[in-house]
């Protein structure tokens, strides 16, 4: 079960990827100006993920929700990680969305 995940999940961070560097094309500067557009985009993803991930983490530390409530021994990878990934695997989509919509307005 856990190979399929890793496929899906490695699966959504290409396409997350292609969406971010196609959403990067409508920016007037680039945000990194020495790395090609596909290195950006996922410069841009992990830093969402880590922003995310250490958000959940505090909010879960401070809320005091035990470890053992949402971390769980028997996957290969932190759920917290994968979740805070998944997040932002579909924040383009999210954005692209909000786009469309304030357009038809």
């Amino acid at each position: 079960m856990q190979p399929i995940i890793l496929v899906i999940l490695a699966l959504g961070i290409w396409a997350s990827v292609l969406e971010r560097k196609s959403l990067m094309m409508w920016r007037s500067k680039p945000v990194f100006e020495n790395s090609s557009p596909f290195a950006s985009a996922l410069a841009q993803l992990v830093g969402t993920a880590g922003g995310i991930y250490l958000s959940l983490e505090l909010l879960f530390s401070f809320l005091k929700i035990p470890d053992m409530w949402w971390n769980s021994s028997e996957f290969a990878i932190e759920p917290l990680a994968v979740i805070s990934l998944a997040i932002a695997i579909f924040q383009p989509y999210f954005l692209k969305i909000i786009i469309t919509l304030r357009k038809n307005r």
